[in-house]
């Protein structure tokens, strides 16, 4: 009994005696590891780096970020101008790459000074971005068109073009797709990728050009005189028309009728509208000239009446009573007159 006892006590001292020099060890680990200078400066330097790092990257992207303010903001001649979500749109992209660029970057700067290995990071990177870029190119290509759209004010919202078999006039504007609205109400979503050449028909003034037949019966000089006019108040009257119309002179020519060229420079995108007003304005002028030549007529015809009367009269009244005249005459005589 005493001898378990004995053996007990001893297993129980050994214990304690292990307990102890494990603390002990632990002890004495972790106040070297506390106490351990060239790792305390080692961890300062590199919490130094990282918030110089940190620092540096903030001020590179404020700096950046002014430096596309003031690029935008040198905008102000151009047609950009006047549309203040392009603006909005490319500043907040622009600063978008540059943000996550410079974030980037810092973040691979503060894993090496954590001890990673950065070469296998950036390498399963470049092989995820490269199957990334592969799957969505069509994606990749469409944003990088709509940005270039954008940045390069090639259209803007309202403005009418014309891209491959779609015309219309531009409703939306972004990084992806493209919205026309075609002038019988289509809605067209067009890929930015896909928009490679594209005529505008809202940048410059419009020129409207209008043929009108004439009868070959009407000489070239009345015709002038008849379209001439018809136009002459239109630059008053409409304000899409910048000039007045003009006639350039005889543009086809048949044995029964000719026809006049008349163009007019008119503000963008109204070439169809003026062509119409021209139309218009002929067409009344040929009316008007039609009732004043009938009124005209008239007045000839009433005229020659009016002369031709007096002579009936005079012929009438010279003329001897024979006849049935003077039958009629009797007959309106008072039968007193006749007893007498």
């Amino acid at each position: 009994m005493n001898l378990f006892l004995t053996g007990k006590a001893t297993e129980a001292q050994d214990i304690t005696e292990n307990a102890a020099k494990e603390f002990n060890s632990f002890t004495s680990g972790f106040w070297n590891w506390f106490t351990d200078i060239s790792m305390w400066s080692h961890i300062a330097f590199s919490a130094l780096r990282i918030v110089i790092i940190f620092i540096l990257t903030r001020i590179a992207i404020k700096l950046i970020n002014k430096v596309i303010d003031r690029s935008l903001a040198g905008k102000d001649k151009t047609r950009l101008a006047a549309n203040p979500r392009r603006l909005i749109t490319i500043r907040e992209l622009s600063k978008n790459v540059v943000s996550s660029v410079f974030n980037f970057i810092m973040i691979m700067l503060i894993l090496n000074e954590f001890g990673f290995n950065l070469a296998p990071l950036l390498a399963g990177a470049g092989v995820a971005g490269l199957a990334i870029s592969f799957g969505a190119q069509s994606i990749i290509k469409d944003i990088i068109t709509g940005f270039f759209i954008i940045f390069e004010d090639q259209f803007a919202v309202g403005d009418v073009i014309q891209t491959g078999t779609y015309k219309g006039t531009v409703q939306m504007v972004g990084l992806r797709t493209t919205r026309l609205i075609s002038w019988n109400g289509e809605v067209n979503i067009i890929p930015n990728g896909s928009i490679i050449s594209v005529t505008n028909f809202s940048l410059s003034n419009s020129l409207a050009v209008v043929d009108v037949p004439m009868s070959m019966d009407r000489s070239l000089e009345d015709a002038r005189l008849l379209v001439t006019r018809a136009t002459e108040h239109m630059k008053n009257d409409k304000d899409e028309v910048l000039d007045a119309p003009e006639i350039l002179g005889i543009q086809t020519l048949t044995t029964g009728e000719y026809s006049l060229r008349i163009i007019a420079k008119c503000q963008p995108n109204s070439r169809a509208d003026v062509e119409r007003a021209i139309h218009t304005a002929i067409k009344t002028q040929l009316d008007r000239d039609k009732e004043q030549a009938r009124l005209e007529e008239e007045r000839k015809a009433v005229a020659e009446v009016q002369s031709a009367a007096p002579q009936e009269q005079q012929t009438t009244g010279n003329a001897p009573v024979t006849g049935v005249l003077k039958t009629e005459v009797n007959e309106k005589r008072d039968p007193k007159e006749s007893n007498d």
